[in-house]
């Protein structure tokens, strides 16, 4: 990633010209194109590539959208940067109609498959996206274990062999303790202790958690290039004390979208990189209690570092666009707001996906219905992965359910002949026969 190259400071200048045709022309373009002409909402380092409208330059089309956004920004006047000067946001069409769309999905009603969504199921579903989250969060930072891998350390519970795995397992500790706490005020210790989960393990044994002024943290690109210097470390204890009292409490005066609070979190927390690692994974946590906490229930089942992995340098492009363009924070809330939008549509076909594997399953199974909804599940899956493992603890993982309740399901599957069991060191495992599905035919 490189530094985009920053707007021209001077854009002002050209409505002192003294030519009156290009005044009006100027004008125009502010009237009738708005400050996000097509729906698209340019940086500089953009819209300097793109063909200016006739009769402009590219200097004075940037000018003529910088004027058309000073009407629409709102100040976020807690949130200041190194110099002391606020954040600033404009409420574009592009932001309201993607708030509108998160709205009808997030936090109301989403039309799903019935078999994916019942009540039984949701504590898998959930279980599954914080281990997505947990996974693809720890490798945006660098941590190297496959998914497979990952996914096979936290449901069956063993201890994490390296530094990739701990962060994961860290995560997904993370993302259960903040469900678990969406219903609290937001303060500097809670952020700590967020941090203290995610970073368990991790650090150096003389490495401490916040920064120093000593330290010169950074954040730089692959080549080395210093892409963002945090504020004063001096300053940390301050700034959270800010953060957390626009957290709890909307702005005098200023009604903030809910949705607008979790992003700005998630880049505040980013911006002031308090700690000396795991601020990524620290912001990104902050962003699901804060959609948690305003009744967003869907967030539960989202996962937005899956989508943030797949375009690393547009998410990084998003704050380097905020800091070089007059603390515009406009690029980075487009730029989650469509990572929103496309971890709910992720969700719909993996719902969708899984309500037409568990149809499949119970086809098969239809004669015989004493099998409660967490079998069906595992034999469904089973049923892809033939010789696929599975443990008391897995069990338990995968439906947030008890130890015994766990070991009655896998017991009555072997019993059944679906499943055969095994004796690894002092523990059973329960291996899905590579015939299952002639054994499901059988059993029908």
């Amino acid at each position: 990633m490189k530094m985009p190259q920053k707007p021209p400071r001077d854009w002002r200048n050209a409505f002192y010209s003294k030519s009156i045709e290009l005044l009006k022309s100027l004008h125009n373009q502010v009237k009738e194109n708005g400050p996000a002409p097509g729906g698209k909402y340019r940086h500089w380092d953009t819209l300097r590539h793109i063909e200016p409208p006739e009769g402009l330059t590219s200097e004075q089309w940037w000018s003529t959208l910088k004027m058309a956004r000073q009407s629409h920004y709102r100040t976020i006047s807690l949130l200041l940067d190194k110099q002391g000067s606020p954040f600033q946001y404009a409420l574009v069409d592009p932001v309201l109609e993607r708030l509108h769309r998160i709205d009808r999905d997030a936090s109301g009603h989403i039309a799903l498959p019935e078999q994916a969504t019942s009540p039984e199921m949701r504590d898998r579903h959930i279980v599954n996206s914080l281990i997505e989250e947990a996974i693809t969060s720890s490798q945006l930072e660098g941590a190297a274990t496959t998914r497979a891998v990952a996914k096979e350390m936290i449901r069956t519970g063993r201890k994490p062999v390296d530094k990739s795995e701990q962060m994961i397992l860290n995560n997904f500790r993370a993302m259960q303790f903040i469900r678990a706490h969406t219903d609290e005020r937001l303060t500097p210790d809670f952020v700590f202790q967020i941090h203290r989960i995610v970073t368990e393990k991790t650090l150096a044994p003389d490495q401490p958690a916040l920064r120093q002024p000593q330290d010169g943290i950074g954040v730089y690109s692959d080549t080395g290039l210093l892409l963002h210097k945090p504020p004063s470390a001096q300053e940390i204890e301050e700034r959270l004390v800010r953060m957390c009292t626009f957290a709890n409490e909307a702005e005098t005066g200023i009604f903030l979208h809910p949705v607008l609070k979790a992003i700005i979190l998630h880049f505040w927390l980013a911006y002031d990189h308090p700690f000396t690692d795991g601020n990524g994974r620290t912001a990104r946590a902050l962003f699901y209690w804060s959609m948690l906490r305003e009744g967003f229930w869907l967030a539960e089942y989202l996962s937005i570092s899956r989508i943030l992995k797949k375009a690393p340098a547009r998410y990084g492009r998003s704050f380097l666009y905020t800091e070089t363009d007059d603390n515009d924070l406009t690029y980075f809330i487009l730029a989650q707001l469509r990572v929103i939008e496309q971890a709910i549509d992720a969700l719909k076909h993996y719902l969708r996906r899984k309500a037409e594997e568990l149809q499949s399953t119970k086809a098969l199974l239809r004669p015989s219905e004493n099998l409660n909804h967490r079998q069906t599940a595992l034999l469904s899956h089973a049923l892809r992965h033939p010789g696929q493992i599975y443990t008391v603890e897995s069990h338990q993982t995968s439906h947030a359910v008890a130890y015994d309740t766990a070991r009655t399901d896998l017991l009555d599957l072997e019993t059944k002949g679906f499943l055969t069991k095994e004796k690894r060191s002092k523990k059973y495992i329960f291996r899905a026969p590579t015939d299952l599905a002639d054994r499901l035919r059988e059993e029908s």
